[in-house]
């Protein structure tokens, strides 16, 4: 029951495909794993471990069955995402746990393509933060439990590492796929505006959410962000020789980035400068403000998704984060600084057709009760280890991370491949040279 257990998306689908096995013995094994390890690990809010057999068996039922892309592959979607039947509590004992009558339109193309929705995935309340707890669990960091796997989806990112599916559904806002990707040692990419179906929350935060994968190899991801946007993320010919910048500079004033994740933006420069890439050290022209802004986007798009909340029902720190957001919302909704932001960017992506930079500043906090604690401590925290993912949030913009290196731990570091709008197939391809170059250890050693 176990033997596809720790294989990719890929090579399930297409096992299945070949009825080399079948999708419920796949889903078995898997769902065995996730009853082994998730109480050390917590990703999951809820398991359908029944619905997923019975709908394994719809698969492997499919007159469709050789063409599915996904076919018979376990995936665990982001508890702030529509089910079909089950509840969307996003982390807070003030949602409603009413099942929903229809899955968003990303889990719709993913159960299209042959996926079968082993469970909903562990959020911090209202996806807020880059840790993950609260009142329907915590989850934590398959490489080192000691500490959180990252947020907002860290159970999703927590599923993939620890082998419990081989890929999984997750958005981002702020960095929400980003941070803990890098964590947990896997791959994901923030597409660009428009290129995968949104509608996260009661807004997408003012445009700046995206739904995205989760995986452990390039190839899962770009299979994965093929059947969420709809058409196929292709992969070019020829790799060519792109114009990389290198930045290990944090773009928020007063953080600094320590030496582990400096040395992997190193690390990777230097590989990719070997396979023949023209890389440079720049600093991309980050404006003061960057941190305000940030700030008043972050704060705003909580104020927008808690105002139909019982304010009594919410964590003292998601109520605090959204009466200061409600205080920026007409600065937000009428302002000029994101656009500001993109007009200063352009003239350094014209110079340079990718930007690489670490992933995370430091390694992730200690999986801690961090919702019962004051909203201040939980955004020096946020901001101190996770400095640069939010520009690529507020400009829209493509940003991927892809695993090189480790902590002294053992657990994994990570980088930062950010470009223009449409350039996700390059982003992909560069990240693929690194996984070429130096490939990662793809589940985290739990047993």
């Amino acid at each position: 029951m176990t033997e596809w257990v720790g294989r990719t998306a890929a090579e399930t689908a297409a096992a299945v495909r070949e009825k080399r096995v079948t999708a419920r013995e796949v889903v078995a094994g898997h769902l065995a794993r996730i009853e082994l390890l998730d109480d050390r690990v917590g990703a999951f809010r809820t398991v359908r471990a029944g619905a997923a057999l019975a709908e394994a068996d719809e698969v492997d039922a499919r007159a469709d069955l050789a063409d599915l892309p996904l076919a018979g592959v376990p995936v665990a979607v982001k508890d702030n995402l529509a089910v079909r039947g089950e509840s969307t509590r996003v982390g807070s004992a003030a949602t409603p746990d009413t099942p929903a009558g229809a899955d968003h339109v990303t889990v719709a193309r993913l159960r299209a393509a042959g996926a079968v929705v082993v469970g909903l995935t562990n959020v911090p309340e209202l996806c807020v933060f880059g840790t993950t707890e609260g009142v329907h669990g915590t989850a934590r960091n398959p490489w080192d439990t000691s500490r959180t796997a990252g947020g907002s989806s860290g159970g999703s990112a927590a599923a993939v590492a620890a082998g419990m599916v081989p890929i999984a559904l997750g958005n981002d806002g702020m960095g929400s796929l980003r941070i803990p990707a890098a964590n947990c040692g896997l791959v994901t990419i923030k597409p660009g505006r428009g290129v995968v179906p949104a509608g996260i929350g009661e807004g997408d935060w003012f445009g700046m959410s995206e739904n995205g994968p989760l995986a452990t190899t390039v190839e899962d991801v770009r299979l994965m962000l093929s059947v969420l946007a709809g058409t196929p993320v292709l992969r070019p010919e020829e790799p060519g020789s792109h114009r990389i910048a290198v930045s290990v500079r944090s773009p928020l004033a007063g953080t600094t980035v320590s030496g582990p994740y400096v040395g992997a933006a190193r690390a990777a420069a230097g590989l990719l400068a070997r396979a023949g890439h023209r890389v440079r050290r720049a600093e991309p022209p980050y404006p003061l403000s960057l941190g305000v802004t940030a700030l008043a986007h972050w704060t705003a798009g909580t104020a927008v998704d808690a105002r139909a909340l019982d304010a009594r029902l919410l964590n003292r720190r998601t109520r605090v984060h959204a009466a200061l957001g409600r205080r920026f919302l007409n600065g937000v909704r009428g302002g000029t600084a994101r656009e500001d932001l993109r007009r200063r960017l352009e003239p350094f992506f014209a110079e340079y057709d990718v930007l690489l930079t670490p992933a995370l500043a430091r390694r992730s906090p200690k999986s801690a009760p961090w919702h019962e604690r004051g909203w201040l401590s939980n955004v020096l925290v946020n901001s101190n280890y996770s400095p640069l993912t939010p520009p690529w949030n507020l400009t829209g913009w493509p940003a991927t991370v892809v695993p090189v290196g480790t902590l002294p731990s053992g657990a994994p570091t990570a980088v930062q491949l950010v470009g223009l709008p449409g350039s996700e197939g390059r982003l992909l391809r560069v990240a693929e040279q690194l996984e070429e170059l130096r490939p990662w250890r793809r589940t985290a050693p739990l047993t």
